[in-house]
Order: C-alpha cells, then structure tokens, then sequence
C-alpha cells in the first residue's frame, strides 16, 4: 500500500512540474521589415524547438503592430523587433530586446530561464 501511495504521489510531482514546463513561453514580438528577425529565424528558428530552451519554454511569433492577445500581460509596450519576452502563465518573467546572435541570446534567455525557475521554486515551509 504504501508503495503505491509513494508511487502515486511520484507520478503527481511529475505531472505538475510538466504542467509548470507548459506554463512557460518565449513569445517573438517580429515585424516583416526586420532584419535581425529574419537573422534570428536563419539561425535559431531552425533548431529552437530541439533545444533545451525550446523544450522549457515553446516559442510563439506575434506581430509587434497586431493587438495584444488575451491572456498577456506584459510590464512594458513593445518598441523594438525583435523583442523576446518570456511568460510564465501569460505573465511577463523578463525579455531580450534585439537579436545579440545565437551565443549571446541563448546566454540572455537562460539567465531568463534561471528567473523563472526561481520565482516557481518552493520556498521554506512551503509544501
């Protein structure tokens, strides 16, 4: 008996924090005139969906001149394209203005990521 509990309450950690991974997305604001939006689809869109990265938190393309989707909510407008901004249940965790290059955006987006992982932690006494 107590096998099975342990093993049910195992399955259920694993379920939330794959619930937890879903909640995660690095949204694209992109426009058509872009540049360093067509260099990052060159170089990383390719691969993005492979990646770690990619695995934690999908990336989704918006047009930075079309309305605001439902369901998110950003901290400040969208000035630049390419902006990168990462969101953890719709809410802005932190964004990458511009396109740095493969090396330095996988660098930015994991300090991202380590943000996220850090606001998702349990804290003391906590569960």
């Amino acid at each position: 008996m107590r096998k099975a509990v342990g093993l049910a309450a195992a399955a259920l950690i694993l379920v939330l924090r794959a619930e937890q991974a879903r909640a995660a997305e690095l949204v694209m604001f992109a426009s058509r005139a872009c540049p360093w939006c067509a260099r990052f689809d060159a170089e990383i869109g390719p691969i993005y969906a492979a990646t770690a990265e990619g695995q934690r938190a999908p990336l989704r393309r918006l047009d930075r001149d079309a309305p605001l989707p439902d369901g998110i909510q950003l901290v400040a407008p969208i000035r630049y394209t390419p902006t990168f901004v990462l969101l953890d249940d719709g809410r802005e965790v932190g964004r990458i203005q511009g396109y740095p290059g493969a090396e330095f955006f996988f660098g930015l987006l994991g300090a991202l990521l380590e943000r996220l992982a850090e606001a998702s932690a349990p804290r003391p006494g906590e569960g």
